[in-house]
């Protein structure tokens, strides 16, 4: 596929099954996120990759993260967080791991870790998998954080589902560009 029409075209995948991408595979996405724009050369991206296996255990996670934010979250509350595990095969947590204090700014950092993770979007559907790219309070979780390896004040910029596509796109409309576009006249 042409890379102007994988951008194009880029969508958010509605349901995903296995197979996810192999070991292979999830290398060459990664090479392809690591090529992210970064000032500074600080390489402050992150990627856990939680497999197929590890999904029962991270859906716990999950859950463990809602019972502290919510003592009072119901059993079905709970089980619905549990199973968000279980929404693609693969799930990569994407974080950005900031050096404070750094000349290179916060948000610049933020910003090519972000971008990171939007070229394993667009990697995904390059090498025929669906991918959504998912938040949510347990990414704000230190404990979550922790869990997963990362430091408490790393930023987990989203957990990105990535499978084979089974269903529809999201069905939400196209914004028109000139929406968002002003030409400087000085």
């Amino acid at each position: 596929m042409d890379a102007l029409d994988l951008m194009l075209t880029r969508e958010s995948a509605l349901k995903l099954d296995s197979p996810g991408p192999s070991a292979v595979e999830l290398d060459r996405m990664f090479a392809s996120a690591v090529r992210a724009p970064d000032h500074g050369r600080l390489r402050p991206w992150r990627f856990v990759v939680i497999g197929e296996t590890r999904r029962a255990a991270f859906g716990a996670l999950m859950a463990d993260s809602l019972r502290r934010r919510d003592a009072s979250a119901s059993e079905a509350e709970l089980r619905r967080e549990r199973d968000k595990a279980f929404r693609a095969p693969v799930i990569v947590a994407v974080a950005a791991k900031v050096l404070k204090g750094h000349k290179i700014p916060e948000i610049e950092q933020i910003a090519s870790a972000s971008a990171a993770a939007q070229t394993i979007m667009l990697a995904a559907p390059a090498l025929g998998y669906g991918a959504v790219w998912k938040t949510g309070a347990p990414a704000y979780d230190p404990k979550v954080k922790i869990t997963l390896g990362l430091a408490e004040d790393d930023d987990i910029i989203g957990f990105l589902y990535i499978g084979t596509r089974t269903g529809g796109s999201s069905p939400l409309p196209r914004p028109d560009p000139g929406d968002f576009v002003s030409v400087w006249v000085g």
